[in-house]
């Protein structure tokens, strides 16, 4: 396996996780609770990484963490809830599924990355896909849920786009990243939720193993893993790895809910699959032009003459830092 391939596995992972989360919205937790919910959802999670890396933003990293942590988090889990609570998964889902076309826009606006066919191609077949996989005949349709799935596909969309700018202080690992994002998200949201939703439900243990599965594997070990692959990876391919996210809802509704999965759903998660493995190549690199053997030679007999000594050079070039 090639390190490309490595990095987008391990940050596959995220969305994959992630496609668990109206499953267990609906299954497991109090109902009508959304702000609570992406609250219980980010500031635990944040507080065990701030726990475990020990390291706090310096300088300007304040105002960036606090504005990545809005984007990615205290915007971002509100408005997924409140669509979740207000609309069918597969509404939801298929409103959520056009980030990837919020992406390319603002990757053009901010990181200078010009918008190819490929890349709108992908992100349309990849929505489409999804329609497909988790629309049904006469879905209700919500206003109020329509518009918070909108926005919060473009809020994640812009944290990708600045989390790819801006990109970490020196010294500071991803992990210690996700934390600060995740605390100040939580942060964010707190004080909302009370001012909305008042005290706290009570809560079942069911509700507690939905939310300590929600706040570590869901969001610290899977951001964890989303942060660290939007270092490595362009902003669109990242993004075009979000249609797992449903086709994994839908594959979990039919084993665990006994949905229905028919040619239809079949088809639109080929697509979507196929529009996510298009969106992970990038063009291939060219190959260095080839040296004459009698350069080769004259080369080596020039460096070894040199002082007496062998000289060693690096023919590939300095590295370049993604």
């Amino acid at each position: 396996m090639s390190r490309k391939a490595a990095v987008v596995a391990l940050t596959a992972l995220a969305p994959i996780s992630w496609g668990s989360t109206y499953f267990v919205t609906t299954e497991f937790l109090p109902p009508d609770r959304p702000l609570f919910t992406g609250l219980m959802r980010a500031l635990p999670a944040g507080l065990l990484l701030l726990a475990l890396t020990r390291k706090l933003p310096q300088g300007a990293w304040w105002g960036k963490a606090a504005v990545l942590g809005a984007l990615n988090i205290g915007a971002f889990f509100p408005l997924l809830f409140l669509a979740a609570y207000r609309l069918p998964g597969g509404v939801a889902a298929v409103v959520g599924s056009v980030g990837p076309l919020f992406v390319v826009g603002l990757a053009a606006l901010f990181l200078g990355d010009k918008p190819t066919a490929k890349s709108l191609i992908t992100a349309v077949a990849a929505a489409f896909g999804v329609s497909l996989v988790v629309l049904k005949a006469g879905a209700a349709l919500d206003l109020v849920g329509v518009i918070a799935g909108l926005l919060s596909a473009l809020s994640m969309s812009a944290g990708v786009v600045f989390t790819k700018r801006w990109g970490r202080p020196e010294g500071v690992g991803a992990l210690a990243l996700t934390g600060w994002q995740l605390t100040a998200g939580g942060l964010i949201i707190l004080p909302v939720a009370f001012l909305i939703e008042g005290a706290p439900p009570a809560l079942t243990g069911t509700n507690l193993a939905g939310y300590a599965y929600l706040a570590f594997g869901n969001t610290a070990i899977s951001y964890f893993l989303w942060f660290r692959g939007i270092e490595r990876l362009s902003a669109s391919s990242a993004t075009l790895l979000g249609p797992l996210s449903p086709i994994t809802a839908a594959i979990i509704g039919w084993a665990a809910l006994g949905q229905a999965l028919g040619p239809v759903q079949l088809l639109g998660m080929a697509i979507a699959f196929g529009a996510t493995l298009v969106g992970q190549m990038g063009p291939r690199a060219p190959r260095a032009p080839r040296t004459p053997k009698s350069a080769k030679k004259v080369e080596s007999f020039s460096s070894t003459e040199k002082n007496g000594q062998e000289v060693s050079m690096d023919l590939e070039g300095s590295r370049v830092r993604r």
